[in-house]
C-alpha cells in the first residue's frame, strides 16, 4: 500500500513539472524571460567590414529597370555576392526622397533593394532576407550612415548591419556602395530572437505613398524649380503678409537681416556661411523667433511641401487617445503582422509615456541610442523637424528605437551653422526641449536618469573611436572612390569631406566633455566647414549633377578623377558573356562554388541558416516534445498502478 502512495505521489509530482515547463516555454515572455538573439548566417560573409565586398547585378534589361526605377516596382535579377550566385531575386529602386533627387539630376544612380525571397519564400542569403543598397547620395565622405551604425553597433544598440560593396552590373563597373541590413524579420531574429515583437516605421513625411513614402514626391517642384502648376500637396504655404517667398539664396520675408536659425535646425535659404557668427543680440533673435511665429514644420500639417508633418503628433510618440485611428501613421507603417490586440499595446505604452511611467520603455537601450544619436546631431530624424528616418519596437508593452538613414548627420541636414552643430547641447539636442518628443523626454525630466545618460556619454567618448573608424574606412575605400564611375562628387571632394568629417568628431568630443562637466564654454570651430561633407543641395558632384539652383554654387563633374584599379583588394571579375548568349543563360552554366554542390545558396527550396538558428528551433521543440513525454509517462503510471 505504501508503495503504491508512493508512485501516486511521484506521478502526481512529475505531471506537476510537466505541466509547470509547458506553461513557462508558452509564456515566458510574459513572465519576464527574455528571448535570445540568434547568431545568422551573413554577418561574418557580407557584413565583414575588413574588407569591400563585390556584387555583380545580373539583369537582362539593365536600361529598362533604370528607366522604371521610381516606381519601386520589383524586377527579376541574379546576384553574384563575393563570387557566390543567387538566382531569382527581386531588386527595385528605394528611397524616400532620393529616388526623386537622383531623378532630378543627369544621374541614374539610385539606390537599390535586394529581396532574395520576392519570387520564393524559402529563398535568403544564409538567413538574410532583404538587402538596402545605399548609393551614397549627399554624401561626399561615403561613410557618414556607416560610421553611425558602426558607432551604434560597438556602443550595444540594436542598430543595422553595414559594408562596403563595389557594384556591377551585368560585369561592366556600376559603383562604390554601402550595403545595409534591411530592418525587417532577419534584423528581429538575430537581435531579439525568434519570438521578437512589433516593428513600426512612423514617418511624417507623408508624401504620396509607395514603399518610400516618396514615390510621387517632385525634388523639382519642392526646391521651386519646376514650371508646373504649384497646387499640389508639395506646394509651399502663402507668405506672410501676402509677401512671397524668395528664390533660393535669398532672404525670407519679415525675418531680420542676421536672424540665427539654428534652433529650426539648420541655416535658412540665403544665411551666410561664416560658421562661427552668432546673432548681433538677443533681442534681435527673439525678433526674429516672433516674425516667424515660432515657426515650426511639424506643425505645418499638409501646408508644407509633401504634407511635412502630417500626423506629426503620433510620429512624435504623443499619447493621442485611446482610439486606433490616431494612429493610422504608426499602424500603417507596421511591418511585422499586428493584431488588435498588439494595437491597444502599444497606445497603452505611449499612454503611459505621456505620464512619465518608464516602464513603458527600455531604459538602457533607449538611453544608449539616443547617446550616439545627439552624439551625430542628426536634424534629420526624430529629434529634427522632419520627425522620421527611425523605427519603433515595441515588445511586451516596452518601447525602443532603431536607427536609421544617416547620410544627413554630423550637422549637415539643412545646411546647419558648424559652431551650432559641434557644440549642440547634449541635453535638449537640435533645440528640442519640453515635453514635444516623450521617447526622449522622459530622460530630462529624472535627474536619475540625466544622470545615467551623462554617465554612458561618459562611457561612449572612451569607449568608442570615431576617428578610428574612419581612417580604417578611408583607407579601405579610398581606391574604389577613385575608380568609381557614378558617383556624385570627385576624388578630391572625397578626401576634403574625410578631412572634415574627422574635425567634426574631433570638436564634438571636446564639446561634450566640457559640457559633461559643467562647462559652458564653445568648441571654436570656425576652421570647419560642414558643407565639405555634402549636405542637403551639395554633394551632387560627379555624374549625378544637382537641378539648377539660384545662388547655389556649380559642381564639378568628376570627370578628372583617376580610374586606375585599386590595389590588394580588387573586385572579383565577372568573366565574359560569349556571343549569342544572354546574361541570364551564361549565369545557369556558371561553376557552383567549391562545397555548394549542384545548387546555389539558398536555391531549391533550402534555407541557408546557421546552425546556431536551426539549433534553437530545435530546442524550441524539444522542451514541448520532454514536457509532453513525461506528461504522458505520468499519466501512465497513474492508471497502470491504480489498477
Amino acid at each position: 500500500m505504501s508503495t503504491s502512495k508512493a508512485i501516486d505521489r511521484i506521478c502526481i509530482l512529475a505531471v506537476v513539472i510537466a505541466l509547470l515547463i509547458s506553461i513557462l516555454f508558452m509564456n515566458g515572455s510574459a513572465l519576464g524571460i527574455q528571448s535570445t538573439a540568434n547568431t545568422m548566417g551573413y554577418e561574418d560573409r557580407l557584413f565583414d567590414t575588413s574588407r569591400v565586398h563585390t556584387i555583380d547585378i545580373v539583369i537582362d534589361d539593365w536600361e529598362a529597370f533604370l528607366e522604371t526605377a521610381r516606381s519601386e516596382e520589383y524586377s527579376v535579377c541574379s546576384v553574384v555576392i563575393d563570387g557566390e550566385a543567387f538566382r531569382n531575386v527581386g531588386i527595385r529602386g528605394k528611397g524616400n526622397t532620393s529616388l526623386s533627387s537622383v531623378a532630378s539630376m543627369d544621374s541614374d544612380r539610385y539606390s537599390f533593394k535586394i529581396e532574395f525571397d520576392q519570387y520564393d519564400s524559402t529563398k535568403t542569403y544564409y538567413g538574410l532576407d532583404k538587402l538596402s543598397l545605399n548609393n551614397l547620395i549627399q554624401d561626399n565622405t561615403m561613410m557618414k550612415d556607416y560610421l553611425a551604425y558602426q558607432m551604434m553597433n560597438e556602443f550595444g544598440v540594436a542598430a543595422p548591419l553595414s559594408s562596403f560593396v563595389y557594384i556591377t552590373v551585368n560585369g561592366e563597373d556600376w559603383g562604390l556602395y554601402l550595403a545595409v541590413e534591411a530592418v525587417e524579420e532577419s534584423f528581429l531574429q538575430r537581435n531579439y530572437g525568434s519570438n521578437y515583437g512589433e516593428l513600426y516605421k512612423p514617418d511624417s513625411m507623408n508624401m504620396g505613398g509607395g514603399r518610400g513614402n516618396g514615390k510621387d514626391f517632385d525634388f523639382e517642384n519642392f526646391m521651386g524649380n519646376s514650371d508646373k502648376d504649384q497646387t499640389g500637396p508639395n506646394t509651399m504655404p502663402p507668405a506672410p503678409n501676402g509677401q512671397a517667398w524668395p528664390e533660393m539664396g535669398e532672404g525670407f520675408p519679415g525675418m531680420p537681416e542676421d536672424f540665427d536659425s539654428s534652433p529650426m535646425g539648420g541655416k535658412m535659404p540665403g544665411q551666410t556661411e561664416n560658421h562661427a557668427e552668432q546673432p548681433a543680440s538677443e533681442t534681435d533673435a527673439a525678433a526674429g523667433a516672433a516674425s516667424l511665429g515660432q515657426f515650426d514644420p511639424s506643425n505645418m500639417g499638409d501646408r508644407m511641401p509633401g504634407g511635412f508633418g502630417k500626423g506629426s503628433g503620433e510620429t512624435k510618440l504623443q499619447y493621442q487617445g485611446d482610439d486606433p485611428d490616431s494612429y493610422s501613421t504608426i499602424f500603417g507603417s507596421a511591418k511585422t503582422d499586428v493584431t488588435n490586440a498588439d494595437q491597444r499595446r502599444l497606445i497603452q505604452s505611449l499612454k503611459c509615456l505621456s505620464e512619465g511611467d518608464t516602464s513603458a520603455v527600455d531604459t538602457e537601450a533607449v538611453i544608449r541610442y539616443f547617446v550616439v544619436h545627439n552624439y551625430v546631431v542628426n536634424g534629420d530624424s526624430y529629434t529634427g523637424s522632419m520627425i522620421h528616418n527611425y523605427y519603433l519596437y515595441e515588445d511586451n508593452g516596452q518601447l525602443s528605437m532603431i536607427p536609421w538613414d544617416y547620410n544627413l548627420a554630423f550637422g549637415t541636414f539643412q545646411g546647419s551653422q558648424a559652431a551650432n552643430a559641434v557644440n549642440d547641447d547634449i541635453d535638449s539636442p537640435l533645440s528640442v526641449t519640453g515635453n514635444d518628443r516623450p521617447m526622449i523626454d522622459w530622460i530630462f525630466s529624472s535627474e536619475e536618469y540625466t544622470e545615467r545618460y551623462h554617465q554612458y556619454f561618459g562611457e561612449f567618448l572612451n569607449t568608442v573611436d570615431a576617428q578610428s573608424i574612419i581612417a580604417k574606412a578611408k583607407s579601405l575605400i579610398a581606391p574604389y572612390v577613385e575608380k568609381d564611375p557614378t558617383k556624385f562628387c570627385t576624388y578630391e571632394e572625397f578626401e576634403k569631406a574625410v578631412e572634415a568629417l574627422t574635425t567634426f568628431c574631433d570638436l564634438r568630443s571636446q564639446s561634450i566633455s566640457l559640457q559633461l562637466t559643467g562647462e559652458e564654454a564653445d568648441v571654436d570651430a570656425s576652421s570647419l566647414n560642414l558643407s565639405d561633407m555634402g549636405t542637403m543641395g551639395k554633394g551632387f558632384g560627379g555624374r549625378g549633377q544637382q537641378p539648377d539652383m539660384p545662388g547655389m554654387p556649380e559642381q564639378s563633374t568628376g570627370s578628372d578623377a583617376q580610374t586606375k584599379e585599386p590595389s590588394g583588394n580588387a573586385p572579383a571579375q565577372m568573366p565574359q558573356v560569349p556571343t549569342g548568349q544572354s546574361q541570364m543563360e551564361f549565369l545557369e552554366g556558371m561553376k557552383r562554388p567549391e562545397g555548394m554542390g549542384n545548387r546555389f545558396p539558398g536555391q531549391d527550396g533550402h534555407r541557408e541558416q546557421t546552425d546556431t538558428n536551426d539549433a534553437q528551433g530545435m530546442t524550441q521543440w524539444t522542451l514541448l516534445i520532454i514536457a509532453f513525454v513525461v506528461t504522458a509517462t505520468g499519466l501512465m503510471f497513474v492508471f497502470k498502478f491504480k489498477r
